[in-house]
């Protein structure tokens, strides 16, 4: 199966869990490793070993300070990479491997052995940087310079301002340039590329159900609606659930494209659900395990796709890819007539108290792709077009004027999530519906772009 995909183009990454396994807590049953040797494979309360640590919600915590427990993974992952082929790992609940002596450690045994392996420390390596029941157990940006982490921040972030939450236009323009501020200073060696961006998972709503859903709704699941977060940050455009009412869909149309426009968009490497591009729909089920329902709630039905939408997210994904600019290997720098600018609404450079003022939803972004390009392979600089990011929050909707230094160039509008056909050339005002984002390109000599480059 790895060799067909890579034949297709695709890279295999492979989620693994080594932070518990299925024995359980001290009561539960005796499968493989605690009848081989309990200490060596699980972490043992000091005050009472025959308890266990928990760190992962399911009883027990892998004892990875023991080298009886850490030869059990890393042969595992070198099996996997020099056997099967594939490329990358996605460690479940990552902290808990970090946990040598108790507090997460970036420098913990674990860490030290993938560096230093030949073969494990040569793919991919993304993070779930969060366990649970431990003051540090949300571990975003702590993680070594060779690995990735899923970035909950970017999700929370994202979903809050798109359902036009108050204070969020400063965080929320940090987040699209890959987590400068916890990527780009603190830790030395890390590169946008660090922070996985995502809005949904396969823990929690898909996205249809992000703009359906108020609240979760796991009756399903036979736990009561107990099961599964309350913190979904969702929002159902004025219905619960299913409806036919033409305003409410064509409201959860929009608020879909501009969320996977800001994923598709933002800097870092953007993480799909699959299935969200096509609408697919857990009927609010949001549930961690929603697999467990071998239904209709957790089977991709191939008969209900969405095709404009998938239309809109093909066409988002190929703008990325030919633009090399929006996929850069190093933090855009932000500086006064360099590679990125903030501006008003009016084109005028964003002021400290723009920034600062909680009611601000709107902003437009300057993007140069010809100041300090990226290399290619061969060393040749990858100079690209200007890019204009115009960001509606607002519930109505929003005339943006070009910026005067880059008004005699031609720009042509290659993104709306408002209305996808609007494609063709800017004028001096855009108007940018509500909820949503509008992007223009220029290239680099100033002509407008050929043909289209979205849908």
């Amino acid at each position: 199966m790895v060799d067909r995909l890579h034949a297709a183009g695709l890279e295999v990454v492979l989620d693994v869990v080594f932070n518990h396994t299925a024995e359980g807590g001290a009561g539960g049953p005796t499968l493989c490793h605690r009848g081989l040797h309990n200490a060596a494979y699980y972490r043992l309360d000091p005050q009472d070993p025959s308890r266990y640590v928990d760190t992962t919600g399911t009883g027990n915590s892998l004892n990875t300070g023991h080298p009886v427990a850490l030869g059990m993974i890393m042969d595992s992952l070198r099996y996997w990479v020099s056997q099967m082929g594939v490329d990358g790992f996605r460690f479940d609940l990552a902290p808990t491997l970090g946990r040598q002596q108790g507090d997460f450690d970036p420098f913990a045994a674990f860490f030290d052995l993938v560096v230093q392996d030949p073969v494990v420390s040569r793919v991919k390596l993304i993070a779930e940087p969060w366990d649970v029941g431990r003051i540090d157990s949300y571990a975003l940006g702590r993680f070594p310079p060779l690995w990735s982490e899923w970035n909950g921040r970017f999700r929370d972030t994202v979903r809050d301002f798109w359902r036009s939450r108050d204070g969020l236009l400063g965080d929320f323009a940090t987040r699209l340039c890959a987590f400068a501020d916890v990527y780009g200073g603190r830790q030395a060696g890390r590169r946008p590329s660090a922070s996985v961006n995502f809005i949904t998972v396969h823990d929690g709503f898909t996205l249809t159900d992000l703009v359906s859903y108020n609240s979760k709704h796991n009756e399903a699941n036979l736990e009561g609606n107990r099961d599964g977060t309350d913190d979904n940050r969702s929002w159902n455009c004025g219905v619960e659930g299913p409806t036919t009412d033409f305003g409410v869909l064509t409201m959860r149309a929009r608020q879909k494209r501009a969320f996977l426009a800001t994923l598709v968009l933002s800097a870092g490497v953007p993480l799909l659900l699959g299935g969200d591009e096509f609408g697919r729909t857990q009927r609010g089920n949001n549930n961690n395990n929603a697999y467990c329902q071998d239904n209709e709630i957790s089977w991709f039905d191939w008969s209900t796709v969405d095709r404009e939408l998938l239309r809109f997210t093909s066409d988002l994904i190929a703008l990325r890819r030919r633009h090399p600019v929006l996929r850069r290997r190093r933090f855009l720098a932000g500086r006064a007539g360099s590679d990125l600018r903030w501006l008003t609404s009016s084109g005028a450079a964003m002021t400290e108290q723009n920034w600062t003022d909680p009611l601000a939803r709107s902003v437009a972004v300057l993007i140069d792709g010809s100041v300090d390009p990226d290399c290619g392979a061969d060393g040749t600089p990858l100079v690209d077009d200007h890019f204009l990011v115009l960001i509606n929050g607002w519930g109505e909707p929003l005339a943006f004027a070009m910026p005067a230094e880059v008004s005699t160039r031609c720009w042509q509008i290659v993104c709306d999530t408002f209305d996808p056909a609007r494609i063709g050339t800017a004028a001096r005002r855009i108007e940018v519906g509500p909820r949503s984002l509008v992007v223009c390109a220029s290239q680099a000599d100033g002509r407008s772009l050929p043909g289209k480059a979205s849908h």
